[in-house]
């Protein structure tokens, strides 16, 4: 699934280097670095394409279920990564099975390496799924995070991809347009898709990535710090470009003596990325202080802790002697619905609870205008509770 070699110019960095030229080259000041998160995503991705391969024919049910079993003893295995994996490779075949109906030769690639150092140089990575036909090359990204939908129009990564992949295969099929797919089974079953004709395709690739990349590639260009930018640069913390953007906020406050909500709401679109950039900058000094290295005005102190048992089953055993009914030592409590979904899977919860499962109105919230949910409101939900 990995590579020993990581690109400098990734696909998965794209959205960053593409607009960020020079961080790049900054992030190599850097080490990096991982999480249960990208742990977990990783094992999701294994998971997925060995169940993939079963569906599609590749391998026997003897070796699916002996490597099944092995992927299944690791930390994050499921039921709820089973079911995705399910999901996603039954996604697959039904792909692969609607291109062979217009192409008898349309295949179906897991886990390609693709290259577009045509474009970008020591440009490549990794393609979840890829199915080639006559007319359409179609690329599906599998995205197992439930935090941020992942949308497929525009986004860089997978232009790249598709980049790589009709690069690799346009001498074998007569390729027209690319579609490309993003597969995230845990918000809610989302698949989001975007076609592009190749023409768009590699003239984005001439006149908007190869610039770019030669930029990047030698560290060169402008700053572009933002939120979405920001997020996962590995420099985020010390970037000069990145604190002084948003100390510029600072600033350019209102000459008056009392804001207005329009102020405010100017105020609040400008400073997206300040509260993660304080969180940034208080752990790197954080760290630092716990590195042994000072950092003048500030220290760290023993923060609060509660009291706990240490070892429990003594406990019961103590208070079992001293008289007391066991019964009264526990506390029963029902499991969030998610631990259920995560411990039995979403489609044995729901095929058993049904009706007993509802979700309830949100909490109106605040969100910039360019948000895709519909807007509350209120007057309209006033004349609802008369209706009824």
């Amino acid at each position: 699934m990995s590579m020993a070699k990581h690109a400098l110019l990734s696909a998965s960095g794209a959205h960053r280097w593409l607009e960020c030229t020079p961080s790049a080259q900054l992030e190599l000041q850097f080490p990096q670095s991982t999480s249960e998160y990208a742990e977990e995503g990783t094992a999701a991705h294994e998971l997925c394409e060995l169940t993939a391969r079963y569906w599609l024919g590749e391998i026997s049910e003897a070796e699916y279920e002996n490597q099944r079993d092995e992927l299944a003893k690791g930390k994050y295995y499921n039921a709820e990564m089973q079911e995705c994996a399910n999901d996603y490779a039954k996604f697959v075949a039904e792909k692969t099975a609607v291109a062979r109906e217009t192409c008898e030769d349309a295949f179906t690639a897991l886990e390609v390496r693709v290259d577009f150092s045509k474009y970008v140089k020591d440009g490549f990575g990794t393609g979840d799924c890829i199915i080639v036909s006559d007319n359409v090359l179609e690329i599906i990204d599998f995205k197992y995070g439930k935090g941020v939908r992942v949308e497929a129009a525009g986004n860089p990564q997978m232009k790249l991809y598709a980049l790589g992949a009709y690069l690799e295969y346009n001498t074998l099929f007569d390729i027209d347009s690319v579609r490309m797919t993003i597969f995230q089974p845990r918000l809610s079953g989302v698949q989001s898709s975007d076609e592009i004709t190749v023409k768009e395709l590699l003239e984005w690739a001439e006149k908007y990535v190869k610039p770019r990349a030669k930029l990047a590639y030698k560290g060169e260009g402008e700053f572009a710090p933002s939120e979405e930018v920001c997020k996962f640069c590995r420099a985020k913390a010390q970037c000069k470009a990145r604190a002084d953007k948003n100390l510029e906020l600072f600033d350019e406050a209102p000459d008056v003596l009392l804001l207005t909500p329009e102020d405010a709401g100017k105020i609040l679109e400008q400073a997206g990325d300040i509260q993660s950039w304080l969180a940034d900058l208080e752990s790197l000094v954080s760290s630092t202080l716990l590195a042994g290295q000072p950092v003048e005005g500030w220290k760290m102190v023993e923060g609060r802790s509660n009291r706990r048992f240490t070892d429990e089953l003594k406990v019961v055993a103590a208070m079992k002697a001293a008289g007391y009914d066991e019964s009264l030592l526990y506390e029963r409590k029902l499991i969030t619905l998610t631990q259920m979904e995560k411990d039995f899977g979403k489609k044995a919860v729901a095929e058993t609870l049904g009706e007993l499962i509802v979700k309830p109105q949100g909490k109106p919230t605040l969100a910039p205008a360019k948000d895709k949910r519909p807007e509350f409101r209120p007057e309209e939900q006033l004349l609802a509770k008369f209706d009824k």
